[in-house]
């Protein structure tokens, strides 16, 4: 039986290492099974130690289905300072707003995307591709079958939200992205693409989930088209095949 203490180090050396959120199931997969409900509440401690505190700069954080260490908000300010963070670094303002109309809207064609914004997407949505925030989940059944855009996991890590669900309020997170406000007038019409009156997170999780449901259905097909080349050839074929190789 492993130590309780030695539990708790290698969870949080684990923790401290890991540049991605780690989930639960894969932190105790390194404890003997027989040793997993121990290890569960060693974890529950070391997550304890790191609580938010205003007298320490790292926290624990469950984001995107897993835990990880992560410096605090409030002291954000001293490590641009110390690592002097360059604007290559960010994300354009057209980049971010480009993000949170497919965040909302998802899934978002780049069509849609240039009726709300008024300019060409492509270049923006290949910076986000390339930052692995957005995704290709297929093509929308409509004439040209553009790609529809979602947002990825490493969106839910970068903004330190755990689902979907967390995204807040539109006018929030414009302000806290920086994004300058609209005219009334433009208003109306960015609501009505992104769908304001709608029940957002009804409307977000569903389509996630139908997205989903067709990535597993494609890869389905997909396998069951390798499988079907695989599969000898059917008696009568192989007979005429024959015949005509003795020809």
């Amino acid at each position: 039986m492993t130590p309780r203490p030695e539990m708790e180090a290698a969870l949080e050396a684990v923790l401290f290492a890991s540049a991605d959120p780690v989930p639960r199931a894969r932190l105790l997969e390194m404890f003997e099974a027989e040793e997993r409900g121990e290890a569960s509440a060693a974890l529950d401690v070391v997550l304890a130690r790191y609580a938010p505190d205003e007298s320490r700069g790292v926290m624990a954080e469950e984001v995107a289905g897993g835990v990880r260490l992560i410096s605090r908000p409030e002291v954000q300010g001293w490590l641009r300072r110390f690592f002097e963070v360059t604007g290559s670094s960010r994300l354009s303002m057209a980049a971010l707003e480009t993000l949170a109309i497919v965040a909302y809207r998802q899934p978002v064609t780049g069509p849609e995307i240039q009726e709300l914004r008024g300019v060409h997407p492509a270049g923006v949505l290949k910076t986000l591709l390339e930052r692995h925030l957005v995704r290709i989940a297929g093509r929308k059944e409509v004439v040209g079958k553009p790609f529809l855009y979602c947002t990825t996991r490493e969106f839910l890590v970068q903004f330190g939200l755990k689902n979907l669900r967390e995204l807040p309020p539109l006018e929030e997170l414009e302000e806290a992205l920086g994004l300058e406000t609209a005219a009334d007038g433009d208003f109306a019409a960015r609501d009505a693409l992104l769908g304001a009156g709608d029940d957002r997170e009804e409307t977000i999780l569903r389509d996630a989930a139908e997205l989903d449901e067709r990535d597993d259905r494609d890869e389905r097909d997909e396998r069951d088209g390798f499988d079907a080349l695989d599969e000898p050839d059917e008696p009568e074929e192989r007979g005429e095949a024959e015949a005509s190789e003795a020809g």
